[in-house]
């Protein structure tokens, strides 16, 4: 009965610690081209081309379902305004690729993902930063688009 006691209190010691480590692990980073090697780095490429060359509903099928029934469940008039919008701040596939190489982040927990593209530029009147991010659902190697 003591052996127990002593296994239990050593197990209730040690679990919350090796589940932390757990957690944590599965949390990763990942910076600039190395992006592109991963499947939500190619999904957010492509999707930014679809949108970019005003092939919406093909970028759509890149989202979660939720997502695409969002899209759906919207009047005509407010999914071409938005439309318009999209492709009006869309990027070709290339310039994407290459502002993620430069200054992008990946951070994978689990089965979310976010993407941050942090972009300074400087001219004569000072230096303005923008910052875009894209969150991501994976599923078994596939990344889909959740906002």
């Amino acid at each position: 009965m003591k052996n127990r006691r002593v296994s239990t209190l050593i197990l209730s010691a040690v679990l919350p610690f090796a589940l932390s480590s757990d957690a944590e692990a599965a949390k990763a980073e990942v910076k600039g081209a190395s992006i592109l090697d991963h499947p939500c780095g190619k999904v957010a490429v492509r999707q930014m081309g679809l949108v970019h060359a005003g092939k919406i509903d093909d970028a759509n099928k890149l989202s979660t379902k939720e997502v695409q029934d969002e899209w759906k469940a919207m009047p005509a008039k407010d999914r071409a305004m938005l439309t318009g919008m999209m492709k009006a701040m869309a990027q070709t596939e290339q310039q994407y690729a290459a502002d993620i190489k430069a200054a992008g982040v990946l951070v994978v927990d689990g089965q979310n993902a976010v993407l941050t593209i942090k972009k300074t530029t400087k001219d004569e009147n000072g230096s303005n930063t923008s910052t875009t991010t894209q969150s991501f659902k994976l599923d078994i190697g596939q990344c889909l688009i959740s906002r």
